[in-house]
């Protein structure tokens, strides 16, 4: 039996498990947490909804761990949500003690799953559970790039006014302040997009694209975005899970690419049954491998901070 995991319960977790069972190309989701009934609740819930969405995969609901075992992929969404005011490096030390149990329960039931991350801050969360877990880098994932891809495609389509389908857009670097938004990789109707907006109207979609979680903790006011998010986790899971060797942006292990060496990172990856079957190298600007340099060294500044934490 094909089986993925994800854990916690939340807006973002059921709905990224809603969206795998939906996709059905496995045969049961596992969404476990640790608030009893919650995640039973909306398992049930899920499985009603089948024969109106016509998919066959089974959710199954629960507070017990062990019913994660066999799971070939696992997404990790535990974690404390951002609120107004608070930065993804608030949540660093609160996090880092969940995302730590987490793995270790994961994997002593899936010893070979491959993990998602999405918990934040996310570069150090997704580095922590490489180091907690023992796996190789390449089967330890973290999700951002997917996401602010995504809302810097809407933001240039809501600009223009054109089709998100006429828009290819990515980002790469961290997760949060030290995002790189790429113009050179972007285009609209086949035009580079320095073509068809001025270098002024460029950087302004550039600093929202940065700020777009937090615009949307401002307006929401409780709690933080899971519709795009579990979108994007759930992208990764399927280009795993069908091997499709799709490119996507994602948080990753470096080992030289773009100069940089032995950090997670946000840089295009090619995703399979393997995990990361190959970092891809694009040909950056100067000043955007600049920047990414400089994203890499923000994250090796916050992972030494985490080192600092003492686990109990």
């Amino acid at each position: 039996m094909r089986k993925v995991s994800v854990v916690g319960a939340g807006k973002y977790g059921s709905l990224t498990a809603m969206r795998l069972a939906e996709s059905d190309i496995v045969d049961q989701v596992v969404m476990t947490d640790i608030v009893e009934g919650l995640p039973q609740g909306l398992a049930l819930d899920m499985n009603q909804a089948r024969p109106v969405e016509n998919y066959s995969t089974m959710v199954l609901g629960t507070n017990d761990y062990a019913d994660t075992a066999g799971s070939e992929v696992v997404v990790i969404t535990a974690g404390l949500a951002r609120k107004p005011g608070m930065s993804r490096m608030d949540l660093l030390e609160v996090n880092a003690k969940i995302v730590k149990g987490v793995t270790e329960s994961i994997l002593e039931y899936s010893p070979d799953a491959t993990l998602v991350v999405v918990t934040n801050p996310l570069d150090h969360m997704t580095t922590l559970a490489f180091e907690v877990s023992g796996l190789p880098s390449n089967k330890v994932i973290g999700q951002a790039g997917i996401l602010d891809s995504s809302r810097f495609v809407h933001f240039i389509s809501e600009k223009l006014g054109v089709p998100i389908s006429e828009v290819k857009a990515m980002t790469l670097g961290s997760h949060g302040e030290t995002m790189v938004p790429v113009p050179s990789q972007c285009s609209v109707s086949g035009k580079p997009l320095t073509e068809v907006l001025s270098q002024a109207d460029i950087d302004e979609l550039v600093d929202r694209t940065r700020a777009g979680g937090a615009e949307i903790v401002g307006l929401l006011k409780t709690g933080s975005a899971y519709f795009a998010p579990s979108s994007a986790a759930a992208a990764m899971v399927k280009a795993i899970i069908t091997d499709s060797k799709e490119i996507m942006p994602v948080c990753a292990m470096t080992a030289g690419e773009y100069g940089i060496e032995g950090v997670y990172l946000g840089v295009p990856a090619r995703l399979g049954a393997k995990g990361i079957e190959e970092v891809v190298e694009l040909n950056l600007t100067d000043a955007e491998k600049s920047l990414l340099v400089e994203a890499a060294d923000a994250v090796k500044a916050k992972v030494d901070e985490l080192h600092t934490i003492t686990f109990d």
